[in-house]
Formats: structure tokens, C-alpha cells, sequence
């Protein structure tokens, strides 16, 4: 059986460290959003006075519906915040604000990380949709270069996920030492900051753990076939 098979079991890690990173990040992000920094700046301003002391006012600031939805877009040099983070003065908005912030100034420095991952995103959204169903017709054909085809395109997804590690958490050394240098925060401030972005952290590590592990069940079940 394909679904139901003791390759099946190489996706537990992945569905066990996911599950457990989720939980942190909201048991982390709940407990530090119930927290006010002393200084008491929404994040969206904060967020404002950062990028221009990095000599970036020309990057747009902008409110996005849903929970912890904060990205930045390097295509239009955006900055979205979610509806818990844009007004909010706690210390969860402030890091997770500091956090896009720190992907804004990896544009602007060239971050070759940050580079290859925007060049992959199409081939990635590409290959996320025909990975599965390339494989599975190469099952149903029995035809050995649709499931080689699917195993190649998934790595894509792969890489994409290894790619994400560093730019993630260089993008949090650069808000801790933002917010460090602002010299708004105290250390107890800084060190909420820190278990939040850290918590995060961990469901990227997450998903590229479950993205591999997932590859590696592709190619069992391909050798298998071959057999």
C-alpha cells in the first residue's frame, strides 16, 4: 500500500516537532502579548523609527487581516503586521514586528539567503502542486520517469525549507539587536523578545525536518517499486 505502509512512519518526527513547535509559539506568543513594554510604542510606529534609523522610511507599514499573518514583501518593499501585532505595545508585537523589520534590512543588504529564496518562490509554488501528482502517475503508469520527476520537483520544496532556516533566524539576530540598540527595552523586555522569535524559529526548523523526511519517503517508495 502506498498510504499505509511502514514508510509512513519517517513522517512521525516531522508531525511530532510540528506539533510541539506550534504549541510553543503560542504559548509563548499568548504569554508575552499579555506584557506591555515600558516604553509603551505600538509596534507599527516602533517599527517605523527602526527602518528609518536603517535608512529605510520608504518601506511601507500596512495592517493584515489574521493571527500572526506578519510577513514582509520584498516585491513591493511591504511590510504587513497582523491584527494582534500593528497597534499592540506588548512585547510579542514588538519582537514579531522587529522580526519583519529584520527581513526589510536583509533586502537592502543584499542577503544572499534572502535572495535565493524570492528567486525559488515560483518554481517552489509550482512544484508544491505538481510534486504528488507527478509521483502518483508514475505508480499508476509504472513509468519510472514521473516518479523520479516528482521525487526532483519535491526537493525544490525541500531546499526552499533549508533555504528559510538561516534567513529566519538571521532575521531575529537582527531585530534582538535593533530593539537592543534602541535602548527602549530592558533586558527582561529583550529577553521575552527572544523566547518569542526563538519559539518561532522552531517551526521553520519543523517544516524542513517534515519536508525531508517526506523526500526520503518518496525515494523508499520509489526503490521499492523499482523492484
Amino acid at each position: 500500500m502506498l498510504y499505509f505502509d511502514y514508510t509512513m512512519i519517517l513522517l512521525l518526527p516531522g508531525l511530532i516537532l510540528g506539533l510541539w513547535a506550534q504549541w510553543k509559539v503560542k504559548s509563548a506568543y499568548e504569554k508575552y502579548a499579555k506584557v506591555t513594554t515600558r516604553r509603551g510604542i505600538p509596534a507599527q510606529e516602533l517599527v517605523r523609527e527602526l527602518l528609518t534609523r536603517q535608512g529605510m522610511a520608504d518601506i511601507a507599514i500596512q495592517p493584515v487581516n489574521g493571527s500572526l499573518t506578519d510577513h514582509f514583501d520584498p516585491k513591493t518593499d511591504t511590510l504587513r503586521l497582523s491584527e494582534g501585532v500593528y497597534g499592540s505595545a506588548s512585547v510579542s508585537a514588538v519582537g514579531i514586528a522587529a522580526h519583519e523589520a529584520g527581513h526589510a534590512l536583509q533586502k537592502m543588504e543584499g542577503y544572499g539567503p534572502l535572495k535565493l529564496r524570492t528567486a525559488i518562490v515560483p518554481a517552489v509554488n509550482i512544484g508544491s502542486h505538481l510534486a504528488w501528482p507527478l509521483f502518483f502517475a508514475g505508480i499508476l503508469f509504472s513509468w519510472e520517469p514521473l516518479m523520479t520527476a516528482g521525487i526532483a520537483v519535491f526537493a525544490l520544496v525541500v531546499l526552499f525549507s533549508l533555504i528559510t532556516l538561516p534567513v529566519e533566524f538571521d532575521a531575529s539576530r537582527r531585530a534582538k539587536r535593533m530593539l537592543a540598540d534602541s535602548g527602549y527595552f530592558e533586558q527582561e523586555e529583550l529577553q521575552g523578545v527572544s523566547a518569542v522569535l526563538s519559539a518561532a524559529a522552531m517551526t521553520y526548523v519543523a517544516s524542513f525536518i517534515s519536508a525531508l523526511m517526506q523526500l526520503l519517503r518518496l525515494m523508499l517508495i520509489a526503490q521499492r517499486r523499482r523492484r
